[in-house]
């Protein structure tokens, strides 16, 4: 072999390596991700859960093609049992129960996924930081978690609520900025656990920034947990929404929320003679919640690392 031809050969394999080792990396991750569908697709409650809330979401999305009615539109029937006209009857005021409960569907989406989008931001900023730096730093974003999660959040939730008035906008925004503190700690926990690895000490050693060692290489590793976590917090969120608007202090009518159409359930007489109006809505917030809650069951399993084979 001639020296033109050796040398030739040597910058050839550098890039072939390259791309065999990033065809690889492909492949590896491919196959996780496989291996977590595989597991995730075993768990036939989580399926199901998974299916119910496509669903779910696809009624909210396409509500107003979905809905017979305007949830707001008074008709000259109050409290009428369901009918071919109104498939839940109507309420005391004279509105559909069905378009109603499909309008609903969106109030409690949007409270659960705004809610949770917006604690996990922060919490995730904060327990990250907080389990790389170390000191004093995360010495006090601990002791400011520890005293966030020494107040019963019901309680501060009805104050604040109470002070700043009762609506959609508020009640997202409210249970988002208190319900970082657990996110935070599990955040900081896996980042303690991670800044030691092999991989993070080679990148510190290669001169990388702070900020892409992180979040391009530590928080990637710490999504699992974080993921599953979310998952709960939404159903948690969905059922802090409905028992403020159950209390008045939540979503306010006209505006349509699983809630706010229990309310009406405070009644002995629509207890017992009126169940249209309260099982619906009932119902929809308890198959929401266990659909969500079977989702998080599914995706612990099938994210559990020690498990993954």
């Amino acid at each position: 072999m001639s020296m033109s031809e050796t040398n030739l050969r040597k910058e050839i394999e550098p890039p072939e390596r390259k791309y065999k080792e990033t065809v690889l990396n492909k492949r590896k991750e491919m196959s996780y991700f496989h291996i977590v569908v595989k597991k995730f697709l075993k768990h036939r409650l989580a399926v199901v859960g998974l299916v119910v809330i496509m669903i779910i979401s696809i009624i909210a999305i396409l509500a107003p093609f979905i809905a017979p009615k305007s949830p707001y539109e008074i008709h000259a029937v109050f409290g009428s049992p369901p009918s071919a006209e109104h498939l839940l009857g109507t309420d005391q005021v004279g509105r559909d129960v069905f378009s109603r409960l499909v309008y609903a569907s969106r109030v409690s989406l949007l409270v659960g996924l705004g809610a949770v989008l917006i604690y996990t931001i922060i919490g995730t900023i904060l327990g990250a930081v907080s389990g790389y730096i170390g000191g004093w730093i995360d010495m006090l974003f601990m002791r400011m978690t520890d005293v966030f999660m020494s107040f019963p959040n019901l309680m501060v939730i009805l104050v604040i609520v109470s002070v700043l008035g009762p609506s959609l906008l508020n009640i997202i925004l409210i249970l988002g900025l208190l319900g970082w503190p657990s996110v935070a700690r599990l955040v900081r926990g896996s980042v303690l656990s991670l800044k030691e690895v092999d991989f993070v000490k080679s990148g510190i050693v290669l001169g990388l920034s702070t900020p892409r060692i992180l979040f391009n290489h530590i928080m990637p590793n710490a999504v699992a947990p974080l993921l599953v976590h979310a998952t709960f917090g939404m159903a948690a969120a969905i059922i802090i929404e409905a028992s403020l608007s159950f209390l008045g202090m939540g979503v306010q009518p006209p505006i349509a929320s699983w809630g706010n159409m229990l309310t009406d359930a405070q009644s002995i007489t629509v207890l017992s003679s009126q169940p249209w109006l309260w099982i619906p809505p009932g119902m929809m917030i308890v198959i929401s919640v266990l659909a969500i809650n079977f989702v998080g069951d599914g995706l612990r399993d099938a994210l559990d690392p020690k498990t993954l084979k």
